[in-house]
């Protein structure tokens, strides 16, 4: 009789566990996952792009005759009429090749072309 009472009172414990019901995660956890995952999109991807964008608008809009710039292309050359939407760019010596201005990469120091 004993040793049924020791095993009932060893299985207590396991017993009062089973009929515990789990906790409930809180209602303000997925809320403040996604915040959190809002934040760092915004920090790693759009604020990023949205910085080069504007840089390469400020790039565009400054481009005047006589700029040394190199084309998404990999095209470089001296910038030798400008438009609203269109640049000519000088590559060789009477060789003028047409380019939309969102085609221009970069600008590249004075110079640069005659050391190429």
């Amino acid at each position: 009789m004993k040793k049924i009472f020791a095993a009932l009172l060893a299985l207590a414990p396991v017993a009062a566990l089973a009929q515990t019901v789990p906790a409930q995660p809180s209602p303000w956890q997925l809320p403040i996952m996604l915040g959190i995952f809002f934040v760092i999109f915004w920090f790693m991807v759009w604020r990023p792009q949205s910085k080069r964008a504007k840089e390469h608008k400020q790039l565009l809009s400054a481009i005047g005759k006589g700029d040394e710039v190199v084309t998404t292309a990999g095209i470089a050359g001296k910038v030798t009429k400008v438009t609203d939407d269109y640049v000519q760019v000088e590559v060789s010596p009477n060789v003028v090749l047409s380019f939309q201005k969102g085609a221009i990469s970069a600008t590249l120091p004075k110079g640069t072309l005659k050391a190429i």
